[in-house]
């Protein structure tokens, strides 16, 4: 059976609408084993002196074997979700800390002549990122650009955004527009992933 990964990061529980968009699709998931984690919940820590030096160490410590473990979930997926809601124009604090213990010299990227190269399968990931305002293709937009490269630096570039967006803005019919729409473009999505799987 393939696996998916699902990546939650929202801090608001049971008001997040990036939480509520991910149960709102996981019937589409019933013929893959889930793995979810809920960073607000469960959080990781995060990168300090203390986390960094027990990354790069020789000794075997609880921290490594989270990073080890994270990794391994990304690397068994087949398909990976990140729900990536919008604090303050880039992805919340929870979801930051587990993306920098992903991305470790010599282990998802290495230093080259020609620069870095990821080290890790590329794979599809879908990233629905919900937010208050409009700011897709913007300035204030520094969610989409940073996932790119950032993903892309571990060797990851088939990326899927879906917008929520303008959720704080106009009325409740607005606002419930929104998401419907948000649901139908990640239905179509999966359902393009799932024919060709």
């Amino acid at each position: 059976m393939k696996q998916a990964l699902i990546i939650k990061s929202s801090i608001l529980g049971d008001y997040s609408q990036s939480n509520a968009l991910i149960e709102s699709i996981k019937p589409k998931l019933n013929n893959f084993h889930l793995i979810e984690r809920d960073l607000a919940q469960d959080p990781v820590p995060l990168l300090d002196g203390d986390t960094l030096f027990a990354l790069n160490s020789d000794q075997e410590n609880a921290i490594k074997n989270l990073a080890d473990s994270l990794l391994a979930e990304v690397k068994d997926s087949d398909l990976i979700i990140l729900a990536a809601p919008m604090y303050n124009f880039s992805v919340p604090t929870q979801m930051k800390a587990w993306l920098d213990l992903l991305c470790r010299a010599g282990v998802t990227f290495q230093y080259t002549e020609h620069g870095p190269v990821g080290m890790l399968d590329n794979k599809p990931v879908l990233i629905i990122t919900s937010r208050g305002g409009q700011h897709q293709g913007q300035a204030s937009d520094l969610i989409a650009p940073y996932l790119t490269q950032i993903l892309g630096f571990i060797g990851i570039h088939d990326l899927k955004f879906i917008y929520a967006e303008g959720l704080n803005m106009g009325s409740e019919q607005d606002k419930n527009a929104v998401l419907s729409q948000a649901v139908l473009d990640i239905s179509a999505y999966l359902d393009g992933k799932l024919a060709i799987a």
